[in-house]
């Protein structure tokens, strides 16, 4: 099990940039698949991106290619979502999670989440 803690989310304008965190603590960081998530008011939580244990495979949403990029420290124990062009269809809660080895786009596949950190994107 790891614990997981989001950081950097806030209000941005269209267009703008924002860089989430998420801290790990707990087992070997360098063993789990990370994700990103999010999830808006009303509507189910969605995949973003996820990137392998070492770093070498990301996947991402469609909505989100090209405009998003997911990375990973593993000395850090830290994964990170680098966030630009927002758009205001991309304001939501999102959360980082792990799962042991293999990417998934799958939230259930996914073992352990952190709370979350609010993106708001003002038009």
């Amino acid at each position: 099990q790891v614990q997981l803690v989001e950081s950097g989310g806030g209000l941005v304008q269209a267009g703008g940039s924002l860089r989430l965190s998420c801290a790990a603590s707990g087992r070997t960081f360098s063993n789990y698949a990370m994700g990103w998530f999010r999830q808006a008011p009303g509507k189910e939580r969605e995949f973003v991106a996820t990137i392998s244990w070492s770093g070498g495979r990301t996947s991402y949403a469609d909505s989100v290619k090209g405009r998003f990029a997911i990375s990973r420290d593993n000395a850090k124990r830290t994964v990170y979502l680098q966030m630009n062009s927002l758009e205001p269809e991309d304001a939501a809660v999102y959360y980082c999670a792990a799962r042991l080895y293999a990417t998934s786009s799958q939230p259930h596949e996914y073992t352990d989440w952190g709370q979350g950190t609010q993106v708001t994107v003002s038009s």
